[in-house]
């Protein structure tokens, strides 16, 4: 029997750096809140994905308006967002079951090709942990701030960029495997599920990623996303 298919969209942050008053996810592109386009990116890919959805408590009524308001009939499963990025995933884990394939996505991550997702999730066919990942391409410098925000070199050797990575999402796991890595404790470095999952020694399996599957963080990031939307 073929395993059910979990998309859980992570959206629980407030998204500070982006300078508005409206969390990123919420902002437009074209003609939809960014969350909703990057859901529907998945689901023209996986049309049978189940959809969990981690949102801060604050938001939710804001999100559920915004779906009847645009007919965004998805069926959602919707989940409290925790302190940190750790705590939103551990908490969407609580509604998936074992014995199914889990993806782990950024929620303002919306111009991922469904070619690619269609692609990581046959990665992960052969009973695989899946994380997608891109070659770093700038030169690295070593630096400190100050204070005062002041930058200056550290003293240390800048490091190398051959063998160093970025890593993307959807991160894709078994879910029981994923679920039993979160029941560490919290800590600092788990960045990332791959993080999280590596600290219990689940086996990961690195696949290319895609370089337009960028991140919309700042306001410049997501000038550019609106531009290759567009396009």
């Amino acid at each position: 029997m073929e395993k059910n298919i979990y998309g859980v969209f992570v959206a629980g942050g407030s998204g500070t750096r982006m300078g508005t008053e409206r969390p990123k996810q919420f902002l437009d592109l074209g003609g939809r809140p960014i969350l909703q386009q990057t859901i529907l990116k998945f689901l023209y890919a996986v049309p049978e994905m189940k959809v969990v959805v981690v949102l801060p408590r604050d938001h939710m009524a804001d999100w559920r308006k915004m779906c009847a308001d645009l007919h965004f009939d998805v069926p959602q499963i919707l989940v409290e967002g925790g302190m940190t990025r750790f705590h939103s995933v551990r908490n969407a884990l609580e509604k998936i079951p074992d014995g199914a394939v889990v993806m782990i996505h950024d929620g303002v991550r919306p111009l991922i090709h469904t070619e690619t997702v269609g692609r990581l999730l046959h990665e992960c066919a052969g009973e695989r942990n899946v994380i997608p990942v891109c070659p770093v391409t700038d030169t690295l410098k070593s630096l400190t701030r100050s204070p005062e925000g002041v930058l200056a070199e550290s003293g240390q050797p800048d490091p190398q960029r051959a063998g160093l990575y970025g890593a993307q999402t959807p991160q894709i796991f078994l879910s029981e495997q994923l679920k039993a890595a979160y029941t560490l404790g919290y800590d600092e470095s788990f960045t990332d599920d791959a993080s999280v999952a590596r600290a219990k020694n689940i086996p990961l399996t690195y696949v290319a990623g895609e370089r337009y599957n960028i991140k919309i963080t700042t306001p410049e990031d997501l000038e550019v996303a609106r531009l290759l939307f567009s396009a």
